[in-house]
């Protein structure tokens, strides 16, 4: 599914949407350049799932974890691993697929591919704010329907779905 964002607010809106339909043992691995955004979706991701708290990018310390609705949502942000396996060494990754949702900024230094998850791509397209998302589903095939539905319904509203 592709969509066209055309600000920051339609990015976290999109976001809010996908976190709405994540339940615990769900992955996001969110992709894309310097500035593409993937903290503003991981937010939007993490308010649908009831953290209230203030949520920056975990960038100095791998992994920060919040409390939401029921459940703990864990937001990484792999940018400076230098090797995959830092991650395993440092046991963060048990988080990953278990108790509570991971939002994982930079998941190929990591080399991180859970299941069930899914692909976020972020892009920026033409002009300063506005993006290209493409999301990926992954092993959610029982959901797949409702979240498509749920995200659509959102970029009907927010954000423009691509042709």
């Amino acid at each position: 599914m592709k969509f066209l964002s055309r600000s920051a607010d339609q990015t976290h809106k999109l976001g809010y949407a996908l976190g709405s339909a994540l339940k615990s043992g769900d992955s996001v691995l969110l992709y894309g350049d310097l500035g593409a955004g993937k903290s503003v979706f991981a937010r939007g991701c993490a308010q649908a799932l009831g953290v209230q708290r203030e949520m920056a990018s975990p960038t100095f310390t791998l992994m920060q974890p919040y409390e939401g609705d029921g459940l703990t949502v864990y937001h990484f942000d792999l940018y400076r691993l230098s090797d995959p396996d830092e991650l395993y060494f440092s046991g963060l990754e048990e988080h990953i697929g278990s108790d509570g949702v991971a939002l994982i900024e930079w998941p190929q230094q990591g080399d991180v591919s859970p299941e069930p998850r899914a692909e976020v791509e972020l892009r920026r397209a033409e002009d300063f704010d506005s993006r290209t998302i493409e999301i990926t589903l992954i092993g959610m095939n029982d959901r797949a329907d409702a979240i498509r539905r749920a995200l659509e319904a959102c970029a009907c509203a927010s954000a423009e779905k691509e042709p």
